[in-house]
């Protein structure tokens, strides 16, 4: 029988995106709701690194079992790299995506188009208790669109055009967004250090 490995996120959009990427792995992926008495951890850290671990570190002693987890956000130029660590409750603590995205389309409404610069940052931690945690990092580049595009994804998705496409990571299928995401480019390298495993 495989080896259980957590996905250690409250975030169903992004438990759902994380269990395609570790798809096929020789682990058992199993998520929080398999647990649903456990309380989130307060991402006190501040940068994604620092909250990627402290949630793989908790949920993986908490629970007893590998953990992965991953801390990700919209740093964005034109508001000197807001919302970043704050992405997930930048409109407030009990914000959902659309008061999130409203609050950023109101802070870019007079940006110009050529200055709607940004990028999307993740990190992405595994733990194992009793084991040293292994993190790794995707980043891309891109432009804040004007209004929301696309009804695929979570988050930002509906409003972040990545560099050389002209739709939103809303727009696209799961698969196309992946090859290019912050979040793809992260777990691909994670999952690669993981099939090293012995």
């Amino acid at each position: 029988m495989n080896e259980s490995l957590l996905i250690g996120s409250a975030n169903l959009g992004k438990a759902h995106e994380l269990a395609a990427l570790l798809e096929g792995l020789p682990w058992e992926i199993v998520s929080l709701r398999d647990f649903p008495d456990i309380e989130a951890p307060e991402e006190t850290e501040t940068t994604f690194e620092g909250n990627a671990i402290l949630k793989a570190r908790y949920y993986g002693d908490a629970l007893q079992m590998a953990c992965i987890a991953d801390d990700s956000g919209l740093m964005v130029d034109a508001l000197d790299g807001a919302p970043g660590v704050f992405s997930a409750r930048y409109a407030g603590a009990d914000a959902d995506d659309e008061a999130n995205n409203q609050k950023l389309l109101d802070a870019l409404e007079d940006t110009p188009w050529h200055e709607r610069s940004a990028r999307f940052v993740c990190c992405a931690a595994f733990y194992k208790p009793g084991e040293a945690v292994h993190v790794e990092q995707g980043e891309i580049v891109g432009h804040i669109a004007v209004s929301p595009f696309g009804g695929n994804g979570f988050g930002y998705d509906p409003l972040f055009v990545p560099e050389g496409h002209e739709a939103t990571f809303a727009e696209m299928e799961d698969a196309e967004k992946h090859a290019v995401s912050h979040r793809g480019q992260a777990f691909k390298k994670m999952r690669a250090w993981l099939e090293t495993r012995p």
